[in-house]
């Protein structure tokens, strides 16, 4: 299970080179239920997702990733649905304990970024306050989920 928060971002930490950083390239096989294939780095993997549940300010999903040969994830990439998604990831270590998961989008997507944090669970993720550097929770606005950004040619937002 993930349960996750999602945030826009006031402004960049200006030291990103500082952080472990993750090349990834993912694309959508399936939209509901969420199937997406991705090349993280050298690992390729297959991910099943459907939403359990979500309330104004949390996403609660079911989740099942299984590895891919780099020669599957080729293979599959010929059949994503909509536009393939590139994006650098930094794991930024938060003051507090958790972790950000920066994602800097680029291609068709470039210009837009986001963090998302983790939690253990409901409560954890209730608690949470966000450093003053993250701006508005988008956790329930769909126009930030990966899976819909892969539809669109461009960002109206």
């Amino acid at each position: 299970m993930e349960i996750e928060k999602k945030f826009l971002v006031k402004t960049l930490p200006f030291d990103l080179g500082n952080y472990k950083q993750k090349h990834i390239e993912q694309g959508y096989l399936c939209l509901d239920p969420v199937v997406r294939i991705r090349k993280s780095n050298d690992q390729y993997i297959l991910t099943y997702k459907c939403l359990s549940g979500s309330q104004a300010d949390v996403r609660i999903n079911n989740e099942i990733e299984a590895s891919l040969t780099k020669e599957g994830y080729e293979h599959l990439r010929k059949k994503i649905d909509g536009y393939i998604i590139e994006k650098t990831r930094y794991i930024i270590p938060l003051p507090d304990g958790h972790t950000g998961e920066l994602d800097v989008f680029g291609g068709r997507l470039n210009g837009l970024y986001f963090i998302e944090v983790e939690f253990t669970d409901e409560e954890d993720a209730a608690d949470f306050v966000p450093p003053e550097w993250f701006g508005a929770n988008v956790s329930s606005d769909k126009r930030y989920a990966n899976s819909y950004l892969s539809q669109c040619e461009k960002i109206l937002f």
